[in-house]
């Protein structure tokens, strides 16, 4: 078995998400702890408690999400004594500062905090209303790209990520996301539908975003991944610390390729995805990708010790 571990990204938090991992295991209540006290809030008390509305504003989603998946990693390789040496790492959006935590090139304390201060300046980038993204289902990758040149030519609306086989979401401006959800539907869309999200992610409108967050990156202390991380923007892995931050600052603003990760990952003959953190969502990307590819997603102990005894039976190389 080869391995690539995965992180989700925006859309999978839920209340109560590793309720039950803090409340059985040691290393889960050590996560929570620190990260509340980077963030100098209990976002530990909001991940368990909600409200869910307070819960889904990007600025408390993002650091929610990494801090859930974090704990689920932490407990496998710690509590559960799992020594994993996997041939990748990948995240989808969020989900790729996760992988950079679990690779060590960053403290659990700098993710939470650079990830919240992602969250809240994509949230304050873009007056509400303004921004807008919509998932196109059943069109191919250039049919897309060429909806949104036809109704956005100074690139209003765009690409912004390319999930798997069929599935696309858009993102920019309200108005032209609006009008490539109607032109994807002439184009024999089997789907096209505007998503509740508080941003437009992934679009010019970000911008200003990766410039901001490229002056919190000096605030951080940065190492060497252990393991290579596949980055979003151009699925290819990076391995340095300069390639890794170019990598997060042009993913701010550009799509995230997905649907291209997992094709390279699997051609570099990785044939198990263990998704770490809540919700099965890349589990189910990674199927419709390539047939015959494993997957495994684990958020609570159960499914933890599921993927725990995949290693302890010596079916990991």
């Amino acid at each position: 078995m080869r391995y690539a571990l995965v992180f989700p990204g925006q859309g999978a938090q839920e209340v109560g998400m590793g309720k039950s991992l803090y409340d059985t295991f040691d290393a889960a209540r050590d996560v929570f702890q620190k990260a509340d006290h980077a963030l100098n809030f209990k976002l530990s008390q909001l991940i368990f408690e909600g409200p869910e509305e307070k819960l889904t504003l990007t600025a408390f989603t993002q650091p929610a999400i990494l801090t859930a998946s974090i704990a689920a990693y932490r407990v496998l390789t710690e509590s559960m004594g799992v020594s994993l040496k996997p041939a990748f790492l990948a995240g989808h959006s969020l989900g790729e500062y996760t992988a950079l935590v679990a690779a060590g090139a960053l403290s659990l304390e700098d993710g939470v905090r650079l990830v919240h201060l992602r969250g809240s300046l994509m949230q304050e980038a873009v007056p509400e209303g303004k921004g807008a993204m919509a998932a196109l289902i059943g069109l191919e990758p250039d049919v897309v790209e060429e909806v949104c040149r036809r109704v956005a030519p100074n690139k209003e609306c765009q690409a912004a990520n390319f999930n798997s086989p069929g599935q696309v979401v858009i993102s920019g401006e309200t108005s032209f996301v609006e009008k490539a959800v109607e032109e994807a539907k002439v184009q024999g869309a089997r789907k096209a539908v505007m998503l509740k999200v508080s941003a437009p992610f992934h679009s010019n409108l970000m911008v200003p975003v990766a410039d901001q967050l490229q002056k919190a990156f000096e605030k951080c202390q940065w190492n060497l991944p252990h393991c290579p991380i596949v980055a979003n923007v151009s699925a290819q892995p990076v391995f340095t610390v300069e390639d890794i931050q170019k990598a997060l600052f042009h993913q701010t603003y550009s799509p995230v390729l997905w649907a291209d990760s997992v094709l390279y990952m699997a051609s570099q003959e990785v044939d198990t995805y263990l998704e770490l953190g809540p919700g099965t969502v890349l589990a189910g990307l990674i199927k419709r990708c390539q047939k015959g590819l494993k997957t495994y997603s684990a958020m609570n102990e159960e499914d933890l010790r599921i993927i725990a005894a995949l290693f302890n039976e010596g079916g990991a190389a």
